[in-house]
């Protein structure tokens, strides 16, 4: 059984980013990834546009050339693909961490397949992959999506749009463009202030034209075959529809991270313990990586403010080491 430094969990871009500096340093770590390589980009929609620019996108001093200053998904996959190949970084693909336990100063993390020993572990798996769930009947039906890919299956359909942040005014106008019939709902008493400003605007504009039609201090009731019951400041609607984008956001995976054995403080926010300067968690020698740093509160954290966890994760790392 090979023995590593470092075991890290995620293969994103914070993922790829610490297994950079542990290279850089002389320590042998490995990724460990239940999907592919940047599995949330990869799920991104087809046609998104980062609002991040392709320079607060880079990682490991390997530039992001992009055709505009605002990267597509499509040129974000190629070139953390090309961040690996540069840094001959060990990934093993297609396994999921299931538990980590301590055998004596060691981390034994094992998956649906193998077994892996380090002497820390970095936990960097996002939250993409854990859609915030509406919690009302019919929300198990086929016609109900939480995640949004490309705009042809909507065509000259029925949606229903839930929420009113930047993934639901961008799915919202792109299904509309294309000649879908748009209804959003809308929990608030207006759309989310810092949606892309270039998208802003345009959404407002559709919504004020009736173009796209928006139900704000609304939420979804029930949702039926060919049907979905929202509660309105006017009472209960009924709107015809053939699908439902929930637009809803998303949350980090508390299962697994209860099954890693970490835990989370009882704010709003359900935030992960851990050292703010060194990002080690409540389980000394695991770290905590990117976006589940921040909990519940999502856009805390995003790739380019938290492309230096692997810094701040490795310089701790080389301390202990030394000390010890």
């Amino acid at each position: 059984m090979d023995m590593y430094d470092i075991l890290i969990i995620g293969a994103g871009p914070t993922g790829i980013s610490c297994a950079i500096e542990a290279k850089k340093n002389g320590l042998k770590a490995l990724i460990i990834e239940k999907g592919m390589l940047t599995n949330s980009i990869y799920n991104f929609p087809t046609n998104m546009t980062f609002f991040s620019t392709s320079l607060n996108l880079e990682i490991g001093d390997v530039p992001f050339i992009s055709h505009n200053e605002k990267p597509t998904r499509m040129e974000a996959l190629e070139y953390y693909r090309r961040v690996i190949d540069k840094w001959d970084i060990d990934i093993v693909f297609r396994e999921e961490a299931q538990s980590i336990i301590e055998n004596g100063n060691r981390f034994v993390t094992q998956t649906g397949k193998s077994t892996y020993t380090s002497t820390f572990v970095i936990v960097a798996t996002g939250f993409y992959d854990t859609p915030r769930k509406l919690n009302v009947p019919g929300e198990e039906l086929s016609k109900v999506k939480h995640y949004y890919d490309d705009v042809h299956p909507y065509i000259q359909q029925k949606v229903l749009v839930v929420g009113g942040a930047n993934s639901a005014c961008d799915v919202a106008l792109e299904t509309w463009s294309k000649g879908a019939d748009v209804t959003m709902v809308i929990r608030d008493s207006e759309l989310y202030q810092k949606v892309k400003y270039w998208i802003l605007p345009n959404i407002e504009n559709r919504i004020k034209e009736g173009s796209i039609k928006a139900y704000f201090n609304s939420t979804v009731k029930e949702i039926n075959a060919e049907n979905v019951i929202i509660q309105s400041p006017n009472g209960d609607l009924s709107i015809d529809n053939d699908y439902v984008l929930a637009m809803t956001g998303y949350m980090p995976q508390y299962d697994l991270l209860s099954k890693f054995g970490i835990e989370w403080d009882d704010s709003e926010w359900q935030i992960p313990i851990h050292d703010e300067e060194s990002l080690e968690s409540n389980r000394k020698g695991i770290y905590l990586a990117g976006v589940i740093n921040g909990g519940l509160h999502t856009s805390r954290y995003f790739i380019e403010n938290s492309r230096e966890h692997g810094q701040k994760i490795i310089a701790d790392i080389i301390l202990k080491t030394s000390i010890a």
